[in-house]
């Protein structure tokens, strides 16, 4: 998935807002203003998605591409190579699961107004 692609997906859905807070070339994304996604435009080398701690050990242990999410807190984000194991459909079963994580853990009014 392209770095294009990775944007467009993630702006798809439900009330995703893009920001660029930590420089020009790092893409944000959120959810009622909560990260679920971001990525370095140049060079798209790799993603951060948030991730349930449990199943954020199995996917390490068991793809090359997933590590411990870089400059992030390593028990809940990853971090995804898009060059390696990690095919377009998989990777967008991860952002869905990043997002959904997100939209559970926001107050109940605030789900229900999504």
């Amino acid at each position: 998935m392209d770095v294009e692609s990775f944007r467009n997906y993630c702006l798809a859905k439900n009330a995703v807002t893009e920001s660029m807070p930590f420089g020009p070339d790092v893409l944000v994304f959120k959810v009622a203003n909560k990260m679920f996604a971001l990525c370095n435009v140049e060079p798209y080398e790799s993603v951060n998605l948030k991730c349930d701690p449990e199943r954020a050990v199995q996917l390490r242990e068991e793809y090359e591409a997933i590590e411990p999410g870089y400059h992030m807190n390593k028990k809940h984000w990853n971090t995804v190579r898009v060059d390696m194991d990690v095919d377009d459909k998989f990777l967008a079963e991860l952002i869905d699961h990043s997002y959904e994580l997100i939209v559970k853990s926001l107050p109940k009014k605030i789900r229900e107004a999504l």
